[in-house]
């Protein structure tokens, strides 16, 4: 079973803490349904590209790999974007959880049918970068409404979740998209059900960019001060938010 079903992975490796607890094996998926202008993998953006590797393949790696799971560790999927290949990625988290992995996705949130792997999933990652859907799509080019009704569904079923905001200057930054966000989350019952995490705008895809051929648009304005991160992270504690940091 499995053997003949066959995913798409740009990238690979062992990662320590910022991809779900302890040590980690982590898979990046080829395909993205998002166009986010700062995104660090564009090599991953496309459906096609990256290898492809059977089920079985991956059960083995892991297997072999599973004194490497220390502190709480296990296998974490993301991308590009985990749903792009939502029967394979069921297939295989279904797979790992019965043999006792631990099992992480990093997702955008916007697939309907994310709450299929719930039953198969240890914690849940979920970006959360706007809390206007209209703005989102202005920027990534699809709304993301579905990603507020998956965080709605995962906290009713008691699904471990850690939200995660990009914070990006001139887009969801400041002081006022602060208020915005905590509304948000306090409309979906996040405060002490749900950790949220702040990822400061990087330029790790810039280089990536240029390899590939492509523009990378983002300019200095896109920039977050260590003070404007602690502002934004006060007016959500204000709001009973925990917020975190990996």
């Amino acid at each position: 079973m499995g053997g003949d079903i066959l995913i798409r992975i740009f990238q690979k490796g062992f990662n320590f803490s910022q991809d779900g607890p302890g040590n980690r094996l982590v898979y990046h998926l080829q395909g993205c349904n998002l166009r986010c202008p700062w995104c660090s993998n564009p090599e991953g953006l496309e459906r096609e590209g990256g290898t492809e590797y059977s089920i079985e393949e991956l059960i083995d790696e892991v297997q072999r790999s599973r004194m490497m799971f220390f502190d709480g560790g296990g296998v974490t999927l993301t991308g590009g974007e985990v749903a792009m290949q939502l029967p394979q990625v069921q297939e295989l988290l279904t797979r790992l959880h019965a043999l006792g992995v631990h099992t992480c996705i990093e997702t955008n949130g916007t697939s309907p049918l994310l709450r299929q792997l719930f039953p198969v999933l240890d914690l849940l990652i979920m970006d959360v970068k706007h809390y206007d859907s209209e703005k989102h799509a202005q920027i990534t080019g699809i709304r993301n409404t579905q990603t507020f009704c998956n965080i709605k569904a995962a906290l009713e079923a008691s699904q471990e979740t850690a939200l995660r905001i990009p914070l990006i200057g001139g887009f969801n930054a400041s002081e006022e998209d602060a208020r915005g966000f905590a509304t948000l989350f306090t409309e979906l019952g996040v405060p002490g059900r749900a950790t949220v995490e702040l990822l400061r705008y990087h330029e790790y895809g810039m280089d990536k960019y240029k390899k590939l051929g492509l523009d990378y648009t983002m300019t200095e304005e896109a920039r977050v001060s260590q003070r404007q991160c602690e502002c934004f992270s006060q007016i959500l504690r204000r709001a009973g938010i925990t917020i975190i940091n990996t």
